[in-house]
């Protein structure tokens, strides 16, 4: 009969398995004791890698594992701007820091891990074109590919109006959306008037 830490190991690492990615407090929810979580990390069995967040420690590295990080941190936060557009597949270019928005009057959470470029939207910017993904076993909050690209024009002090212009590109050659929802986005966003030029051209080509 196996011991009751024995159990809770075998109930920690069948947990991360499925969700890659724990916070302490889920795992004390389970029964999961400290001294269970701190020995299965001494083994080399899981890893702790950030405050009160673990992992497996043969879990497949994901390159967007930082974004279900801050998910579980930040319940609030939408990840924005280049973060969104990298998750989407628009850019080449990969953020150092994880791009998140909160709400104009929101609490400004505390995350020590990962690196991370918060901004605040106002509304409706904030609540509206968001979508929900699943990474890692963690729901994570994302704005849409419209969303994203009507954003990039719209904040040309934090994504380069180059970066935005290869993003609403890649997003018509993947036909990942259609004109007409990257210009209804972008007239709903505030970016109609910057954007318009730019679609105009690539779509009228061939």
């Amino acid at each position: 009969m196996p011991s009751a830490a024995a159990t809770q190991k075998d109930r920690l690492l069948a947990y991360l398995t499925q969700h890659e990615l724990a916070r302490a407090f889920e795992l004390r929810k389970m029964g999961i004791s400290a001294t269970t979580i701190s020995r299965a990390v001494e083994a080399g069995d899981i890893l702790r890698i950030g405050h009160g967040l673990y992992q497996a420690a043969d879990a497949k590295t994901d390159l967007h594992m930082n974004l279900s990080e801050v998910a579980k941190r930040a319940p609030k936060a939408v990840i924005c701007l280049l973060s969104a557009l990298a998750f989407h597949g628009l850019t080449d270019q990969l953020p150092r820091k994880v791009w998140f928005a909160i709400g104009a009057k929101d609490w400004t959470p505390k995350i020590p891990y990962p690196p991370i470029r918060m901004v605040r939207f106002r509304e409706p910017y904030y609540s509206e074109g968001i979508e929900t993904h699943v990474i890692g076993g963690t729901k994570v909050k994302m704005y849409s590919i419209p969303k994203s690209i009507a954003d990039a024009f719209r904040n040309p002090k934090l994504v380069d109006r180059s970066v935005a212009i290869e993003c609403l590109r890649s997003a018509l050659e993947q036909r990942k959306a259609r004109p007409g929802d990257l210009m209804s986005a972008a007239n709903a966003f505030g970016a109609g008037n910057l954007m318009r030029p730019y679609l105009e051209a690539l779509t009228s080509k061939g």
